[in-house]
């Protein structure tokens, strides 16, 4: 049996947070900040959001 389904069934530990999930982070916040830097130099153009 794997070593998921032989744990026991009482334990409801979450999960770890693994080195994916550190990644996950980092590109949120690398496509957070590239979003932002856009927005800035859109703005040199008079840029204004569609309403």
């Amino acid at each position: 049996m794997s070593a998921r389904s032989s744990k026991q069934s009482g334990s409801d530990d979450p999960p770890a947070i693994d080195v994916n999930v550190g990644l996950l982070f980092v590109s949120l916040a690398a496509v957070c900040i590239g979003i932002t830097f856009l927005i800035l130099e859109l703005r040199k153009y008079d840029w204004t959001m569609a309403s």
